[in-house]
């Protein structure tokens, strides 16, 4: 049962969003293919089939087998490789309109480099097909956190210039022989939390880092890494991009992006020196990226703060990465607090953290409970952050969900008022403005999440993991989202829970 307090936070952010909202459906937005409404995975989480034809590790599975995801891998993860089309089935009654996932750039080009694997080649054809032909828009990621263990062994990964050649490579490939029917790239996924996790504090893959800053590294530099591996990820972006609209925009005629992960950020309390701590996560967070994308460079405070240890962008490099988008993608979950810390200024030893001289605290409602407070409010802001301070640019909603224990119960109501909130939070924003242009579930189904391992889920499907079947059960929030999706007239929230006792969720 939701508990008492999560049940609190959630009555009192709902009040935040407009109340000519409170009644809305599926047609209150634009309609496909101008706004979109789907689900995410990523491939190493619900693929499996980890080491079958001609796939090779990539960092994750590095790090799985090592037991950092709580003794999970993604060896089996919920069988996507065989079951697609029994996914993409599921997607069609769901009323899904556009499904995002990532290729395994290990399954496509085993080496990372060179040959392509004609088996891994088949498979994303013929998911995409699939997806194709039940109308559901493909919208694919190029890295979701996944380098292939070969490029990292040779010469360090996203710490090398040399990866930027290599990543162009394997965006060609995949542009070349999907690109005719996928028309939404997006290069990276969330690349702002996989530096600070895996060249920072290495408490995620691959796990470089340095004393104090991270203390379970063998390897890294924690006070320059995080910036060098920014750098070039930003260089391996821009140059997928200039080959994309050079060679194959105007002739498939889709959209090239990138995504980042977003907190919105408030001031701990009401003083100056939280206020400008806050405007300092905004421009660590997402300026770090977002400014060179917009504007040719990073936020100046960024650049002072680093000093010499933040590379520059020479001319040529600037106007590359300037512009370099058709859209920006956002993974929103909640809200957090920023408290000056500038006193981490005055240290000769920093890393990323200590240059952004602030402290940050999610906003917690139970400090036991897996689940999100449910801050609608940080996402309607956030779109009108990007409308006022970079230019209004298209934006998809990527990845937005609620996280709850694993084995908890199918009537997942919390993550039904999770969705609705944010649903209506969007509209409020679309109405004011934003131009957003899509909203992705996180996720489609329960998988292995790279975080907590198999231990949480987001999904609106479970998976018994001690099924051999691995069947996909509906949770309560999947018929939520179904009917959202489906109904020309929504049931009010209220309206919708009443309905569980008339059977509506009898399965």
């Amino acid at each position: 049962m939701l508990r008492v307090s999560l049940l609190l936070c959630f009555l009192l952010t709902i009040k935040s969003v407009s109340s000519s909202t409170d009644n809305f459906c599926r047609d209150d937005f634009p309609l496909a293919p101008a706004f979109v409404f789907g689900a995410s995975s990523s491939a190493y989480q619900v693929e499996g089939a980890a080491g079958e034809d001609g796939r090779t590790p990539s960092i994750l599975d590095t790090y799985a087998q090592a037991g950092h995801f709580h003794g999970a891998t993604g060896d089996v993860a919920c069988d996507a490789y065989h079951k697609y089309k029994e996914d993409v089935q599921l997607m069609a009654d769901t009323g899904l309109e556009a499904y995002r996932f990532s290729i395994s750039w290990s399954r496509l080009i085993p080496n990372g480099k060179g040959p392509v694997n004609p088996k891994g080649l088949q498979y994303y054809n013929n998911l995409i097909d699939q997806l194709i032909s039940h109308g559901i828009q493909p919208h694919v990621t190029l890295h979701h956190s996944d380098l292939p263990q070969a490029l990292d062994d040779e010469y360090g990964g996203w710490v090398s210039r040399k990866i930027v050649k290599d990543f162009t490579a394997y965006a060609d490939v995949c542009f070349k022989n999907f690109g005719d029917r996928v028309l939404h790239w997006t290069t990276m996924n969330e690349p702002n939390v996989f530096v600070l996790g895996g060249y920072d504090s290495g408490f995620s893959p691959p796990q470089r880092c340095s004393i104090p800053f991270g203390l379970n590294c063998s390897r890294g530099n924690s006070s320059t890494e995080p910036y060098l591996a920014t750098h070039n990820i930003l260089l391996s972006h821009a140059s997928a991009a200039r080959l994309y609209k050079k060679n194959y925009q105007d002739k498939q005629r889709g959209f090239i992006g990138i995504n980042l992960f977003a907190f919105w950020f408030f001031p701990q309390t009401k003083t100056i020196e939280d206020e400008l701590a806050t405007q300092r996560g905004l421009d660590f967070y997402f300026g770090w990226y977002l400014n060179p994308l917009v504007f040719g460079d990073y936020p100046d405070v960024v650049k002072t703060n680093a000093g010499s240890r933040i590379p520059f962008f020479t001319r040529l490099e600037s106007q590359s990465v300037k512009g370099s988008f058709d859209f920006i993608g956002f993974n929103y979950y909640t809200v957090s607090y920023a408290e000056d810390n500038s006193i981490s200024l005055k240290s000769t030893n920093r890393d990323y953290i200590a240059d952004s001289a602030m402290k940050t605290r999610l906003l917690k409602c139970n400090e036991s409970s897996f689940e999100y407070p449910i801050a609608p409010w940080g996402l309607q802001r956030l779109l009108e952050y990007m409308k006022q301070n970079y230019g209004n640019p298209p934006i998809y909603i990527h990845e937005n969900g609620q996280q709850t224990a694993r084995n908890s119960s199918l009537e997942d109501r919390s993550r039904v008022k999770y969705l609705r909130g944010h649903i209506q939070s969007l509209l409020a924003a679309v109405r004011n403005g934003s131009n957003a242009r899509g909203y992705f579930i996180w996720s489609f189904m329960d998988s292995l999440e790279l975080l907590n391992g198999y231990e949480s889920s987001f999904g609106l499907y479970y998976i018994d993991l001690d099924d051999p079947d691995l069947k996909r059960q509906p949770k309560l929030s999947a018929h939520w989202y179904s009917h959202f999706l489906k109904s020309k007239n929504l049931t009010s929230l209220d309206g919708f829970l009443e309905s569980l006792s008339h059977g509506y969720h009898s399965q």
